[in-house]
């Protein structure tokens, strides 16, 4: 098995992290990953939002816990948090931010690196913090949250996967 398609089989997500940062040469090359995923007629419509200062994580985590409706830390303690947004009027924004954040998180695996999908981006930046934080980021107003993709080093064990259910795949002649 190639080392792209064993990537694919294995990745999981990872939710507890240590606190040292990640390297900025994997840091780079997992943003690269994501600026190479397929987009709606390739108007590449995602941005990629790169927050490792603790102070601005720290704000993006109490909208999200506050969202969630719970007193937990929604990013697992991960020292990097990337937010991909995309611009709502392009069709496939949705899609092409989804695909963004796959590349990244498969990206990520394959260098070591731990990472998981976290929601409430949208509603975090349809709020009045979510929305003062995009204006002191110089955001324009046209961007839409659509996930967080939080990295940092694995403090844990990856679970074995589910077994795939046995109606996944339909062949239809």
């Amino acid at each position: 098995m190639n080392d792209t398609i064993k990537t694919l089989i294995e990745r999981r997500s990872c939710k507890k992290f240590k606190s040292e940062q990640i390297k900025d040469k994997e840091l780079n090359l997992i943003l690269q990953a994501g600026m190479n995923a397929p987009t709606g007629k390739g108007m590449q419509s995602p941005i990629i939002l790169v927050l490792q200062d603790k102070k601005n994580i720290d704000k993006l985590r109490k909208l999200n816990a506050k969202i969630l409706g719970a007193d937990v830390d929604p990013f697992y303690n991960a020292p990097t948090v990337l937010v991909v947004m995309a611009d709502k009027n392009m069709f496939t924004h949705v899609e092409d931010a989804s695909l963004v954040l796959g590349n990244m998180m498969n990206a990520a695996f394959s260098l070591g690196v731990g990472s998981c999908w976290i929601h409430r981006a949208k509603e975090e930046f349809q709020t009045e913090e979510g929305k003062a934080l995009l204006k002191e980021w110089n955001i324009p107003e046209n961007y839409e949250g659509v996930g967080h993709c939080v990295l940092g080093y694995p403090a844990m064990e990856y679970m074995l996967p589910k077994p795939r259910k046995k109606d996944y795949i339909w062949y239809i002649n």
